[in-house]
């Protein structure tokens, strides 16, 4: 659901970069006021694992489309809200800095769609809820829970990328139609991206339960043995990253799916505003591995033999060097990334005091 600037206004971009912004100030405050250092690893390591598990595009059964997970209500659960939006936040900066995926000028609505809607809305009044505050929720509640709060959250994200898009009037979508090509294949994609929460979520529970009910009263989680939740997530973003990318749907996302059947073609929207023009001309520098993969010049000095397969109908599974190492490069950027904003915010005990007071 990574909106690419062709389909958003500068004035509705600014806007929504605003407002992204001040929530990523409300995040930063309550995140030094409440941040103990033990949940920093953790921080980073579940960031790698969104950032990975979101190159893994599944097969929508039926539709020609895809879908990926999104990974803010998993971060949610697993680190509360307001560290876990600031963790999402970078994965989409990463995302849309390194790798061309999502637009910069988007880049405020992206991190509202994707982060502040799952985070702040989907998470306290669905996912909360229905889980309870059971110290170690059954495990339906938490299958329930995850399926409800991702499959609304999606849908008010994928409302709000097509009022994002009208409210901008730089394409020529029809609201009705959009709208209602957006709304059921992000259903779709909801449900599985609510069963796949759900599993990570009872490996926590079964691995280290106090984590969750922690987090979820947004206690310190220092004292606590979270090796195993750590090794596991890291081992999955390694494994995510590297190898099962190769297995992607080659399809396109449920929001690439909606406007070539809402415009009857496959083309790329395009616009050239001078807004537009300077933001790709800054992505086309800092990405270093668009769409996740070398780059054009670098991809050229393979063999004669490899550059023809390239244009071939793509392999399933793509088996690709680029690939592996842009993941693994992606995952470690955002690691860092997160490690060092919790460094950053994490508001040391005073001499004397306890950690966590």
């Amino acid at each position: 659901m990574h909106m690419a600037d062709a389909l958003i206004s500068p004035a509705v971009g600014g806007t929504m970069w605003v407002a992204s912004g001040a929530a990523t100030a409300y995040a930063a405050t309550r995140v030094r006021k409440t941040l103990d250092q033990s949940k920093i690893p953790l921080m980073g390591i579940a960031g790698a694992f969104v950032f990975a598990g979101q190159m893994l595009n599944f097969t929508i059964p039926g539709t020609g489309s895809s879908g990926h997970l999104v990974g803010a209500l998993m971060l949610a659960i697993l680190l509360g809200p307001e560290a876990a939006f600031l963790v999402m936040a970078s994965i989409l900066a990463v995302q849309a800095l390194f790798f061309a995926d999502g637009g910069l000028l988007a880049l405020g609505c992206n991190i509202f769609n994707m982060g502040v809607i799952p985070i702040f809305i989907a998470y306290p009044l669905l996912y909360r809820p229905i889980v309870g505050r059971d110290a170690k929720p059954a495990p339906w509640r938490i299958v329930g829970g995850s399926l409800a709060a991702s499959i609304i959250g999606l849908q008010i994200g994928a409302f709000a990328v097509v009022l994002q898009t009208t409210l901008s009037g730089v394409s020529e979508l029809p609201f009705g139609t959009f709208l209602l090509l957006m709304l059921p294949i992000h259903l779709a994609i909801g449900a599985i991206e609510g069963l796949i929460t759900a599993v990570v979520v009872l490996f926590v529970r079964q691995a280290q339960p106090e984590l969750l009910a922690r987090n979820a009263e947004s206690k310190p989680i220092g004292g606590l043995r979270v090796k195993p939740v750590l090794i596991g997530l890291a081992v999955a973003a390694v494994l995510a990253a590297g190898v099962v990318s190769w297995f992607a749907s080659s399809y396109s996302d449920g929001l690439e799916w909606s406007i070539a059947k809402a415009t009857g073609t496959e083309q790329e929207l395009e616009n050239g505003s001078s807004a537009h023009d300077g933001a790709a001309k800054v992505q086309e520098s800092t990405s270093f591995f668009p769409d996740y993969a070398f780059k054009e010049g670098e991809a050229a000095e393979g063999s004669g033999a490899a550059q023809a397969a390239a244009e071939e109908e793509p392999a399933w599974p793509a088996v690709d060097a680029g690939t592996s190492v842009a993941g693994l490069a992606g995952a470690g950027i955002v690691l860092v990334m997160a490690a060092i904003i919790g460094l950053a915010l994490y508001k040391r005990p005073a001499s004397g005091a306890k950690p966590g007071a």
